[in-house]
């Protein structure tokens, strides 16, 4: 533990601060579209260009994230269930799962409590609610398949994507795309969560913990069937890095080799 916490902090801070921006982004542009007093808010009352428009900007959000030289070092998960699916594949030790784990649950919380005393009783409103997930009109059952549905594709595209040594630099294209995308099209059903600390963050300042096992096990179960499938169709020796982004010069904690792992060909 003490080893792995030595020489590898960085990459944990890293993650902290890259979910901690992901959540200030998150709660400043949902205030920005969802509150009533917002004059954005009042001049598209449709809620699906606003759902749009809140989707590109997570999208590129996470986007931004996984590309910047702080998501290139760390692999940018940006989520627990990306982190545990990877050690299920053996491609992140027991030590590095959980400080990752430990580290996106805080930098989730610090971004919320920092939106919070930015924005101040404009996050508290109720249409904005800490930009929490909740099941929309369909229920919980709904709520908790859609979460599974869209996880399973995203993981699936996450490795298939960072895999393939012609695609593997569009991986984080690939899952901003279906962030946005999630965001404009299924969030009305689950909230469009995929992320139990991204759920955690919002449900604690907000005290809204309705069907919040549905985020905190919806998005492993789907990630970790997408694994399942993967190694189903390429074998264990498909999967050949934890990084989303394995295209520049920085280290590796996972395969330990800087740049492309070394079994990969550049396209």
């Amino acid at each position: 533990m003490i080893d792995s916490l030595t020489r590898h902090w960085p990459e944990y801070a890293i993650e902290a601060a890259g979910l901690g921006f992901f959540m200030i982004s998150a709660c400043i542009f949902g205030t920005i579209l969802e509150h009533p007093a917002s004059p954005i808010h009042q001049a598209i009352a449709d809620p699906l260009p606003r759902r749009a428009l809140m989707g590109l900007a997570m999208g590129l959000t996470a986007v931004a994230i996984i590309y910047s030289p702080w998501g290139m070092q760390s692999g940018a998960h940006i989520n627990p269930s990306i982190t545990l699916t990877f050690f299920r594949l053996k491609k992140i030790k027991p030590w590095d799962a959980f400080f990752y784990i430990m580290a996106q649950f805080a930098g989730r919380l610090t971004g919320v409590l920092i939106a919070a005393a930015l924005l101040g009783n404009f996050l508290k409103n109720p249409s904005v609610n800490y930009v929490a997930t909740m099941p929309g009109r369909y229920g919980v059952g709904a709520a908790f398949l859609a979460e599974v549905i869209i996880s399973f594709i995203l993981m699936s595209a996450v490795l298939l994507a960072s895999n393939n040594p012609r695609i593997h630099r569009f991986t984080g294209l690939c899952a901003g795309a279906l962030v946005a995308m999630y965001i404009t099209v299924e969030a009305p059903i689950s909230g469009m969560s995929m992320n139990p600390a991204r759920s955690f963050a919002s449900a604690l300042p907000a005290q809204h913990w309705m069907a919040f096992w549905i985020y905190l096990t919806a998005p492993l179960l789907g990630m970790l069937l997408a694994a399942e499938a993967y190694t189903w169709l390429k074998g264990t020796d498909g999967v050949l890095c934890a990084k989303l982004h394995h295209q520049n010069d920085k280290r590796c904690i996972f395969c330990g080799y800087p740049g492309l792992p070394q079994n990969v060909t550049q396209a």
